[in-house]
């Protein structure tokens, strides 16, 4: 662009205009042509710095001041030309800037127009020292007004009545508020700006939270991994510098996050992975995001956790990366146990772990089992795969076996071909004792187990009946007793408490009992009588001599029947040892 403009209004305000000016002038009266190709913010900035040279009243705005600083610097307008400068002035205004939120966000966007000179000045410095004392203050403690940024609305914001929009804009008054503002930034801005806020103690979920939002702003593909078709027909479309910028991105957002396990969630790295994977991301920013995962698995879903497989092997889904998340899982319930002191081990071993310590790994084993049962519908899922994902679990881990039943049912569904040996390998990884009644039922009924698979089950469940069973009895005779107490307990209270009355009831009770015993002893006797005459009418009213070996007691009864003709070879012998046995010899 080019000025028309007087030599003296330049020169008495610029001493770099007054130099080019003095160098190739050729007279008083003559034109000049000079050329100002570096300086900073280009035309427009110039245009600002000739209507000031003029005294033409120019505006100044958070957009341009840093620009206008940066050239007023450049052209060296200092107080040497004259008072009350454009240095001086565009200082003035600056620091009036950087006392508000917005216009400093405005502020250090501009600064990369003129990033060098920025630098120099220490524009983007005091930009971003602003920034994050005031991040990491009370929002209510300065001035913050609206940044002007066009922002898609919240289905939550949005509301309509007859066409008219009822939406109301308000300020966050979070620990968020600040997050959408400084999304703008260029990446090595906010990279700056959060480690400058780091420094300053803010909570590392709060870092956290903003570069979640910083990442979804910048990262398309981590809202479009719903299915293969979405990613492979992304990957296709994208540039190859397109590509190779969001792959940098990456990178760069996995370093800022916070190491602090739990800040950020389980479901947003395993995206991030994924989003690596498509990328080609280097191997060490995939490793870094894996062992995020492996650290706070106990936090995943299974749905998390079906990530597409982006190379050449044969399988829907990638086992290989969840084996190594896995891994490094145990890798850190193993640092944690030999962590704690030895005393409070073997006391947590002899309760079978405190439910806080044990909580972990048990979800992650159950998110392992249904990561089984989901990928042993996979034809091209090997066998070793299997019993290396399943028994990287302990036996303690898992309650119950039914999740691990089920993922092994469904692979032998599937792989129907493998052999008895394998099949018995394979049943090897579940416990027989700790399946549930119904997943012991549907077991015992099914084909597909080995025989010897199927008499355990039966036989632990044999057991289990039995304790039950016993432990039914001990019960109810526990509840026997303790009722027989406390009738007795309640009887002698009331005899304690009853008086004279008491004491003649309880001698009636007790004369109606002799009465009732003399009954039954009479009974008795009449019952003897008729066993007498019984035993008499069979002819058992002799002693046999021959039947009684020597030595023996003689007050025991003993009778043989009566012979009769030729019948008493063939006669039986008939012993009658006590009146309620009787021996037949």
């Amino acid at each position: 662009m080019s000025f028309n403009l007087h030599k003296f209004p330049l020169l008495s305000r610029s001493g770099l205009l007054e130099k080019l000016i003095e160098e190739y002038s050729n007279g008083e009266g003559s034109s000049l042509n000079l050329r100002l190709d570096d300086i900073p913010g280009g035309a427009k900035a110039f245009e600002l710095i000739s209507k000031f040279c003029y005294g033409v009243r120019m505006e100044l705005t958070a957009y341009n001041i840093v620009s206008v600083r940066c050239a007023a610097e450049y052209l060296r307008m200092t107080e040497d030309y004259g008072d009350g400068n454009l240095v001086m002035q565009a200082e003035a205004f600056l620091n009036e800037v950087l006392g508000n939120w917005s216009d400093s966000v405005r502020a250090l966007e501009a600064c990369e127009e003129v990033m060098p000179q920025a630098e120099e000045l220490h524009i983007v410095s005091r930009c971003i020292e602003s920034l994050a004392t005031k991040a990491s203050a009370d929002p209510s403690l300065f001035s913050r007004t609206s940044s002007g940024r066009e922002t898609r609305p919240s289905p939550e914001d949005s509301g309509l009545w007859n066409g008219i929009s009822t939406a109301t804009k308000t300020q966050r008054t979070g620990e968020d508020w600040w997050y959408q503002d400084v999304s703008f930034l260029s990446l090595p801005l906010y990279k700056r700006l959060i480690l400058a806020i780091e420094s300053r103690g803010l909570r590392p979920e709060t870092i956290a939270a903003s570069v979640v939002h910083y990442a979804r702003r910048y990262l398309p593909l981590m809202n479009r991994q719903s299915s293969f078709d979405d990613v492979n027909s992304t990957v296709t479309n994208m540039p190859n510098t397109c590509e190779a910028d969001q792959r940098a991105l990456l990178e760069e957002i996995v370093g800022l996050l916070p190491n602090k396990k739990g800040v950020t969630s389980t479901k947003f790295l395993i995206r991030l992975l994924r989003t690596a994977m498509v990328l080609h991301t280097s191997p060490s920013c995939r490793e870094n995001l894996e062992m995020r995962v492996g650290a706070q698995l106990d936090q995943a879903s299974l749905v998390d956790l079906l990530i597409p497989n982006m190379g050449y092997s044969e399988t829907l889904y990638d086992v290989d990366c969840v084996q190594r998340i896995l891994d490094h899982f145990m890798l850190v319930q193993q640092a944690a146990a030999l962590a704690t002191p030895p005393g409070i081990a073997e006391e947590g071993q002899i309760i079978k772990g405190s439910p806080d310590s044990l909580t972990p790994i048990t979800m992650v084993a159950n998110l392992i089992d249904g990561f089984l049962a989901e990928v042993a519908s996979d034809v091209n899922f090997k066998l070793p795969k299997f019993e290396a994902l399943a028994a990287t679990i302990p036996d303690y881990a898992r309650p119950v076996d039914d999740g691990l039943y089920h993922a092994i049912d469904v692979y032998m569904k599937t792989h129907h071909w493998i052999a008895d040996g394998e099949r018995e390998q394979l049943c090897r990884l579940m416990n027989c004792q700790k399946l549930s009644l119904e997943a012991s039922t549907h077991a015992a009924q099914n084909e597909r187990l080995p025989l010897r698979v199927i008499v355990q089950v039966l036989f632990f469940e044999q057991l289990r009946l039995r304790t039950s069973i016993s432990g039914w009895f001990f019960v109810s005779e526990n509840l026997e007793n303790s009722q027989n107490q406390i009738n007795s307990a309640a009887a002698q209270q009331q005899r304690d408490n009853g008086g004279d009355d008491d004491v003649k009831q309880r001698v009636s009770e007790l004369e109606k009992d002799c009465s009732s015993m003399k009954e039954e002893i009479q009974k008795l006797m009449k019952t003897k009588r008729s066993w007498r005459n019984f035993t008499r009418r069979l002819g058992f009213n002799r002693k046999s001599n021959s039947c009684c070996p020597k030595g023996s007691k003689a007050s025991k009864l003993r009778a043989v029947a009566p012979s009769s003709g030729n019948r008493q070879q063939n006669c039986e012998k008939i012993e009658v040892v006590r009146p309620e046995t009787v021996k037949v010899n």
